[in-house]
């Protein structure tokens, strides 16, 4: 018809870019929602008693709030053995890690690094196929190092994911910097140490992210390490508290006389204490996070 004029394609393009924007946002709304019910489940059951918890299936906001659950978890002189050996592994062997995984990466980035391939080769092996543990608990054997904290400090040295994202990165840095630096006298390690290094906090505070989660996660190497009950690690000591207390509420069921304790509550409350140190620390390095796993994750 003469009266009606066409619609502009770029503005039928932008009404659907608007519609799938939409849809992404809703999309996106509901996988958040499916992350963080289960999060405020956790916090509401730590902090609820046995009877509300038996009341409702799902308890997202307690009505009687209790601290009875984290009373009983601290009151275990395990927990505090288990934060002691924790924060020593991870004081240990996080700049164990990090000084490892960047001297590789740093030396397999370099264009003239002897046999790079074959070492870049076998760190992708590494990312199929492992050793096993039998092999490596026979190493510490023979080092002496069972029932020691540097059997699990040095069971964990160098994350092939890690190494490769960081070495990514160490390639995105223009080679114009380090030939310059050559120029004036620098070595291999003033190179990395004063260049490479200040240039790459981003993917800097990525790693240490990763490899400060994987310490304090730190579970099964203490466990095939370690036997001795003032070195065991965070999350084992939980567990077994948890297990105790589990065993308490059993046995009262049993018409067996014992100091009862809400078990799922103390559960919660563990799975509380162990994300809330990690949650203090990532706000810090957030604004590297991201940058950080973009550049590292694109192979210059």
């Amino acid at each position: 018809m003469a009266g009606v004029r066409p619609v502009p394609k770029k503005a039928y393009h932008h009404n659907q870019i608007q519609l799938l924007d939409i849809v992404l946002l809703v999309i996106l709304t509901f996988f958040a929602i499916a992350i963080i019910l289960p999060f405020i489940n956790v916090a509401a059951v730590s902090f609820s008693t046995q009877q509300e918890y038996l009341k409702s299936t799902v308890l997202l906001i307690p009505t009687d709030v209790t601290l009875e659950n984290f009373k009983a978890l601290f009151e275990d002189g395990r927990i505090w053995i288990g934060f002691r050996t924790t924060l020593l592994v991870l004081v240990l062997g996080l700049p164990l890690n990090m000084f490892l995984t960047t001297s590789m990466a740093y030396g397999l980035s370099r264009p003239d690094f002897p046999f790079k391939r074959f070492f870049i080769y076998f760190v992708v092996v590494t990312l199929l196929f492992q050793g096993g543990i039998v092999p490596i608990y026979l190493l510490m054997k023979q080092l002496n190092l069972i029932n020691t904290i540097w059997s699990v400090v040095l069971a964990y040295g160098v994350n092939s994911f890690y190494l490769i994202i960081m070495m990514n990165y160490f390639l995105s840095i223009p080679k114009s910097l380090m030939e310059s630096a050559k120029l004036d006298g620098a070595g291999e390690w003033r190179i990395l140490f004063k260049i490479i290094l200040p240039l790459s906090m981003p993917i800097i505070a990525t790693i240490i992210l990763f490899y400060a989660v994987d310490r304090w996660n730190e579970w099964f190497n203490a466990m095939i390490f370690i036997r001795k009950g003032n070195l065991v690690v965070l999350q084992l000591a939980l567990r077994s508290i948890v297990i105790d207390s589990q065993i308490s509420q059993q046995m009262n069921i049993s018409n067996v006389q014992t100091d009862v304790k809400f078990s799922e509550g103390m559960k919660m409350a563990a799975i509380i204490v162990t994300m809330i140190p990690i949650m203090c620390v990532f706000p810090f390095l957030q604004k590297h996070f991201v940058k950080g796993m973009l550049i590292g994750a694109i192979k210059a």
